[in-house]
């Protein structure tokens, strides 16, 4: 990995983290199910599934890396949604905790085929992971 590419990588990181966190701000979760980051995971599921249509992002692997991996990456949170999972378990509410479990995995991935209907895959690029679209 290129340093420049990394850099890229890290400014993103911290700009999608400093969303995420501005975000929960706004919009705090209540005590039952949190929204705010369930809305933060599909959104971030659909603009980096949307990300290879976008002919630039597939011209620069340090423009793609900055918002892949980087903004939505940062943006996006697996972490405070399993510990919020874990927070609903501990707290005795284990059917919402099953259903905001299995809501997030639906929803991202219900996201993602929206995205792919809405913009395809460019030529060439069907099957090829996303990380590595952009790369060659």
């Amino acid at each position: 990995m290129s340093p420049r590419v990394l850099a890229a990588v890290a400014a993103g990181g911290a700009v999608g983290a400093a969303l995420r966190w501005g975000c929960g701000e706004a919009v705090p979760d209540g005590p039952g199910l949190p929204g705010t980051t369930l809305a933060i995971n599909v959104l971030g599921s659909l603009l980096l599934a949307l990300l290879p249509g976008v002919a630039l992002v597939r011209r620069s692997p340090a423009l793609a890396a900055a918002l892949g991996p980087g903004l939505l990456g940062g943006f996006t949170t697996l972490s405070a949604a399993s510990e919020q999972t874990r927070s609903l378990l501990a707290e005795g509410r284990s059917l919402l905790a099953l259903g905001y479990l299995l809501g997030t995995l639906a929803a991202t991935v219900a996201a993602v085929a929206l995205a792919s209907r809405l913009a395809p895959a460019p030529p060439g690029t069907a099957g090829v992971p996303s990380a590595r679209r952009g790369a060659s």
